[in-house]
């Protein structure tokens, strides 16, 4: 039997003509990103040698601006470390900040065929990229960077065939939520994604979809190569060349599905868990909310932040909700802010936050008190995953987050206007 895409990453970045569940594999490291956790007093290391400093990526996301002296503390021995071994894709709290796996996309850090780790369990985000990404610990981490490679066992592959097109408002995080509702726990298995339905469906669009399945467990999560993807890598990296991995005619799957994207509607996972946990937005019309949260690594895209300045312009959110917005990068905000997102927004009633993870993790910038409900189009919903553990966090699109900022109250956000 032929190789899955995964595999044939796998196989070529550990200099082997062919790979197999089961396999153990020493693969060479593309990209090795670390961010602000890592660089916690607790996690930490000192560094005495970097095998590939072009290699490797230091960002600040998870509290930025430092929120508190660990976070300042964290941020010193990063900004030092830069330094020290001369890392020049370094994005400190400015101009360049955001999240980590919205930054490999808005620079090109993800190469085909490659491998990049991050210490971030959505690491998987980048295997839109046709890479294999995932997240490792930080003695993994601190491994990658020194020695430039790690390991990983190679798991099964289940295929997910995307046929038709969506219809708005739905999006491709019903999708993914779809996906979780109904094929349940991916865990040790890889995914890969491809299909008819992938030209219309954008890079941003795509990367909603790989980021979201760290929530099915899956270890590796990516798309196979196609002209969209490809052209959008190559204006990233004029020049730079790659070898794109296929799978292949015979590839051996665990199993194959077929999604058609024509039938998937609005959905929101209910609170503590997004696997076999989702409802139609309509059957859960009414339940009250005091917070909406969109943005993060999943959806703080632009793409996201038009569909809630289109949802939101001339409306007014509820009185008793707090919008927060959160773009993925500040590169996003600026071309939102170009593009009059941000003051269709901000005009509606919502606060709009600098680049972070923020809220999404329960870091800052929204935190949820006890008793407290929110409705967020980001990443994770399990207890106190936002704040209290006696608070209920429910996910959704960025679209029915809006709707639901509008009325109060959960919302399809087909019903918005009638």
């Amino acid at each position: 039997m032929g190789m899955t895409a995964i595999e044939k990453i796998l196989a070529k970045n550990s200099n082997q003509a062919s790979v197999k569940p089961g396999d153990l594999v020493v693969v060479e490291v593309g990209t090795a990103i670390l961010y602000d956790n890592n660089l916690i007093p607790a996690n930490w290391r000192n560094i005495l040698k970097v095998k590939h400093p072009d290699r490797v990526v230091m960002v600040f996301d998870h509290r930025v601006p430092a929120k508190d002296i660990m976070s300042a503390q964290a941020h010193s021995t990063g900004r030092k470390f830069v330094k020290k071994f001369g890392i020049k894709r370094f994005h400190d709290v400015g101009a360049e900040q955001g999240i980590s796996h919205v930054l490999v996309a808005d620079h090109g850090y993800a190469l085909p065929g490659t491998v990049l780790v991050c210490g971030d369990s959505h690491t998987c985000s980048a295997g839109v990229f046709n890479c294999a990404a995932r997240g490792t610990g930080s003695p993994d981490m601190l491994y990658a960077v020194t020695k430039g490679e790690t390991w990983f066992k190679v798991g099964e592959t289940v295929r997910y065939d995307l046929i038709n097109n969506l219809s708005a408002p739905a999006s491709t995080k019903d999708v993914i939520l779809h996906i979780a509702n109904v094929y349940g726990d991916h865990a040790t298995m890889n995914i890969e994604f491809g299909g008819p339905a992938l030209p219309n469906l954008s890079m941003n669009a795509r990367r909603t979809i790989t980021t979201m399945s760290a929530e099915l467990s899956a270890e590796f999560a990516t798309f196979e190569p196609d002209p969209v993807m490809l052209e959008y890598v190559r204006g990233k990296n004029p020049g730079v060349e790659f070898e794109e991995q296929y799978p292949d005619p015979n590839a051996n799957y665990h199993r194959r599905n077929t999604i058609d994207l024509a039938g998937i509607e609005p959905l929101v996972a209910l609170p503590d868990a997004v696997l076999n946990n989702s409802r139609p937005a309509a059957e859960l019309e009414g339940e009250r909310i005091d917070q909406a949260f969109i943005g993060s690594c999943a959806n703080g895209t632009l793409d996201d932040l038009a569909v809630a300045s289109d949802m939101l312009g001339g409306r007014t959110v509820s009185k008793h909700v707090r919008l927060i917005v959160t773009p993925g990068s500040q590169s996003i905000y600026r071309q939102a802010l170009k593009a009059g997102y941000i003051e269709k927004i901000m005009d509606a009633g919502a606060v709009v936050t600098n680049a972070t993870c923020g809220a999404c993790g329960g870091g800052h910038l929204g935190i949820l008190s006890a008793g407290e409900t929110c409705i967020t189009a980001s990443t994770r919903n399990f207890k106190g995953r936002m704040g209290d553990p006696d608070s209920r966090v429910f996910m959704a699109s960025p679209a029915t987050v809006a709707a639901s900022a509008i009325r109060g109250s959960i919302t399809d956000p087909r019903n918005i206007g009638n």
